[in-house]
Formats: C-alpha cells, structure tokens, sequence
C-alpha cells in the first residue's frame, strides 16, 4: 500500500476509526510527522488534537536505529533495548548522555509546541495515539506507555504502515491496534509515500493551531 502524503494516509486510517466518535476520543500524535496523520483523523472523528513527546534514542553510528526511547513528563518513561545494547557494546555513559540530550530535544519541542498550553485531560477518555509509521517500536512503546499511565479509558495505536511482529508486540500495550498496511519486513517508512518530506516546526505549530480553534469553535456550537 503506498499513500500521496501524511494527509491521504491520515484519511485512510480516519475510515477504519470511525467506531470511536461516539467515545470522547482524543488524538494525541507523536511529531512531527505524526501531528500531519494526526490531524486528518482528529477532523474526521471531530476530536480534539493534541501531541505525546518522545524521542528516539539513537546508535551512535546509525541514528535512525533505535536503542531506545524517552518520553515527556513527570516521571518520565524510558525504553532501553538491552539485547540491542548488549550486542553493541555500547558504554553506559553514552546512553545516559544521548538520553539527557533527547530530554533537552523534548523540552524544546514541548515549548514551542504548547506554547504555555497544558496537555489535554484524557482520562476516561479514548486516546487514539497515532504516528506516519513504526520501524522497531521503540519511540512508540515508550509513547504508549506514557499514555497508559495517564488513565484513559481506552487506548487505541493507529498507524498507516507498521511490521507486523512490531504491531503484534505493541498490541500488547493496547486495547486496540489500527494498522493500514502490515508488512512482514518493513523497510524505510518512505518507501510508503509518495511526499514523505520532513515536516517542520511551522508545520506543527499550525496543524496543532487549527484543530484548537476548531475544537474551540465546536464547543461553542455545542453550547448554544
């Protein structure tokens, strides 16, 4: 299956969640090409949008590979690989460093993101955490699981294109997991889109602006 851009796969994977209007969900995407998936299902679903930081911690000699993964907030959840760690020999001081780095990433994201904002109240709510793709599972294990700890009633993971082990493993983590396309052996998540630019800041800052002034104007609606 391949999708135009984040917006078509977006939509896509809007259609199979359409089960979850009527059960106060929430969509909460991990940036920063998650918010662009994100925002087309939050219209959909007429939900409001928000985003789950964390970050990817990296090998050092190939970034794109996860070790682990680190997320915002109290207590803050960390995944570390440790077979992956053990067969790269990799010293503890790098991990620590790397992860203290990734922190730093997520407060400026969080800063400039939420610009003041808190995160949305999800507990007894449907949270929908939703990302353009999953390679290992790693960034979105630790999402997850950062997620659960702030009670929702139910926890969906959607996502356009993931491995199939990787999707079995996060199921586990999950009241229900939503996938477009499950590949036995995914290779770059790219490779499924036609326009997977790296979307930036601005862009987030904007899809994230114009879900809140339609939330806000729904309830306005709602009100009279």
């Amino acid at each position: 299956m391949r999708f135009m851009d984040r917006a078509d796969a977006g939509r896509r994977l809007a259609g199979k969640l359409t089960h979850l209007k009527d059960r106060r969900p929430i969509v909460l995407a991990l940036p920063r090409g998650g918010v662009a998936v994100g925002f087309e299902i939050a219209q959909v679903l007429a939900a409001p949008l928000d985003i789950v930081l964390v970050r990817k911690i990296g090998v050092p000699w190939q970034p794109e590979l996860a070790l682990g993964a680190v997320s915002d907030g109290a207590g803050a959840e960390t995944f570390i690989d440790p077979e992956l760690a053990r067969e790269l020999r990799l010293p503890e001081r790098y991990v620590e460093e790397e992860t203290a780095r990734q922190v730093a990433e997520i407060e400026r994201r969080r800063k400039i993101y939420r610009a003041g904002r808190p995160p949305l109240e999800i507990k007894d709510c449907t949270a929908i955490v939703v990302d353009d793709g999953i390679a290992t599972g790693a960034t979105m294990r630790v999402a997850l699981r950062a997620v659960r700890r702030r009670a929702p009633a139910r926890l969906v993971l959607a996502v356009p294109v993931a491995p199939s082990d990787t999707l079995a493993e996060l199921g586990k983590e999950t009241d229900e997991a939503i996938c477009l396309d499950r590949e036995p052996m995914l290779g770059a998540i790219g490779f499924y889109y036609d326009d997977f630019h790296q979307v930036s800041d601005a862009e987030v800052i904007d899809l994230l602006s114009r879900a809140e002034r339609q939330t806000v104007s729904r309830m306005e609606r709602g009100a009279r």
